[in-house]
């Protein structure tokens, strides 16, 4: 197989073979995310298909086949992002109607301002500060075993067991998923861990330092905070406080980052033409939120000022989006969707149908961007062209947010509801109808805003603190040990520690991938 960089690597039958991958995986991704309340990565799944086609034809490069796999998943998360928040609509009102229209409006609104706002904070998150992005790494080492052999045995090896390891844990239950380290008490709560091969890889690619954050962030929320707050102020409003100071030490970084923008803005001291050019290159995204907003106020019930400030929380949404998935692998969409919805609902009064159609676009655009980044990564360390990719992505999410929505009240008509007790629960989207009222702890919140702000300004990582603060202790702990165990290997493997890191990587992407073909393939079998 040729590896040399092509200048146009999205070729024809590249196109053809991402549509027909996009529909099942979207279609898929749709049904697992209502059933489970998951959705696994599917980066790795789609590498290994778009290999197993395209590899065998004529003329075929490892940057026409990233930007194939680049396509063939944005539908994924797009499916996801809608999964998370609009069925929690017919959870409050059972008789409301979504028109379809509607639905596929800000559907495509959000999966184009996802690749908007992605593609502008790529060379920043990708190039200049190198996160990770464990998924994306996953999808290189991949790869790379198309031309470099070397690394074939250990990775496809590592993605067999971890492949069998997950059936035999999902599919035939023979493997536990949760295992209690400690059952906790009255004042302290329970140690768990998720027994995950994936969870074990990503931790070893994000390294000590991202995971040890994520992992004081879990001991502080449920072994510092949540502790003192039951003491002080009872359970249930300790359990709201660590919940809702974790959301805003995420957002507090949302907002440390337009703070440090605009300083950074003023700074600077751009010579006339620079700033001539600047202003050129901010006329096609200008355009395309100013449409972005015209479509909303057009096909759904988000008024012109509700739509301006969904804009502006679209962005920061999506650039905490591909920052938490370059640093954890982790992308809480659903949370960002709550934020900005929250946000306009201080400001204006939605309507409920309005309300859901704003937590949609933004959870939209947000689940695309980790998609993107994750892509935008492996290719990166492919060599692949920007461009390709960025328009792959584009056509990916907008036609897979017309099968996402078509899918959506496909099942909504099948299964008649959503919710507790039915056939598909969609828990996210019932967290997303029970936060519409507004956050259940304020002072936690406000809180973790502003320490949030604080220790980004610093150069701490105040959004990945805030995951494990959020989050279970059962991922966090996971994340930590796949950490530890990659740093005692380093440590030991001496003189050839460049050696032992390679082949820690590609266990670890061996690990991601297993799991993640594993999940999409049962996902794909669910809902047939």
């Amino acid at each position: 197989m040729n590896s040399r960089s092509a200048f146009y690597p999205l070729t024809l039958r590249g196109l053809v073979t991402g549509i027909i991958g996009l529909v099942v995986i979207t279609a898929s991704s749709m049904y697992v995310a209502l059933r489970m309340g998951a959705l696994p990565w599917p980066t790795v799944f789609v590498t290994v298909v778009s290999m197993a086609v395209l590899s065998r034809m004529k003329g075929s490069t490892l940057q026409e086949i990233n930007t194939t796999h680049t396509l063939m998943s944005a539908g994924a998360m797009v499916a996801g992002g809608l999964a998370f928040t609009i069925p929690g609509l017919w959870m409050m009102s059972p008789g409301a109607t979504f028109p379809l229209h509607s639905l596929i409006a800000l559907s495509i609104v959000g999966a184009v301002l996802g690749t908007l706002f992605t593609t502008i904070n790529r060379r920043r998150l990708i190039e200049e500060e190198q996160l990770p992005y464990p998924m994306g790494e996953a999808a290189y080492a991949t790869l790379k075993t198309a031309e470099d052999h070397t690394g074939a045995l250990p990775l496809f090896s590592s993605m067999g067991l971890s492949a069998v390891f997950t059936y035999l844990r999902d599919g035939l239950g023979a493997i536990p998923s949760i295992l209690t380290l400690w059952s906790g008490n009255n004042l302290f709560p329970a140690l768990q861990m998720w027994v995950s091969p994936m969870a074990l890889g990503i931790g070893a690619v994000i390294g000590p330092l991202l995971a040890g954050v994520w992992f004081l962030g879990m001991v502080l929320g449920y072994y510092v905070i949540q502790p003192i707050a039951t003491v002080l102020f009872g359970a249930d409003i300790a359990v709201s406080f660590r919940n809702d100071l974790g959301i805003g030490l995420m957002i507090g970084t949302g907002i440390g980052i337009f703070i440090k923008a605009v300083i950074s803005f003023f700074k600077s001291r751009g010579s006339a033409e620079k700033r001539r050019i600047d202003k050129n290159r901010l006329a096609l995204p200008l355009a395309i939120c100013i449409m972005s907003i015209v479509v909303l106020v057009l096909f759904t019930e988000i008024s012109v000022l509700e739509a301006v400030l969904v804009i502006v929380g679209v962005y920061l949404a999506t650039y905490l989006s591909g920052m938490l998935t370059g640093q954890t692998g982790v992308n809480p969409m659903e949370i960002f969707a709550i934020l900005v919805l929250l946000a306009v609902s201080a400001i204006f009064r939605p309507t409920l149908v309005a309300s859901f159609s704003i937590a949609g676009v933004v959870a939209v655009a947000a689940g695309l961007a980790g998609d993107v980044m994750n892509d935008f990564k492996s290719g990166h360390l492919i060599g692949t062209p920007p461009r390709a990719q960025v328009i792959a992505e584009a056509i990916g999410g907008v036609i897979g947010a017309v099968v996402a929505c078509l899918v959506l009240m496909l099942l909504l008509d099948t299964y008649g509801s959503f919710g507790p007790g039915t056939e598909l629960p969609a828990p996210q989207a019932a967290a997303v109808s029970a936060m519409v009222s507004g956050l259940d702890s304020i002072p936690g919140f406000a809180i973790g805003l502003v320490v949030g702000i604080v220790l980004y300004l610093l150069n701490v990582p105040a959004a990945t603190l805030g995951l494990g603060v959020y989050l279970g202790t059962n991922i966090s702990v996971i994340m930590g040990l796949g950490a530890l165990v990659a740093l005692i290997v380093r440590k030991a493997s001496g003189k050839a520690r460049e050696k032992a890191d390679r082949m820690t990587s590609l266990i670890s992407s061996g690990f991601l991938g297993g799991e993640g073909i594993t999940g999409v393939l049962t996902a794909i079998f669910s809902m047939f």
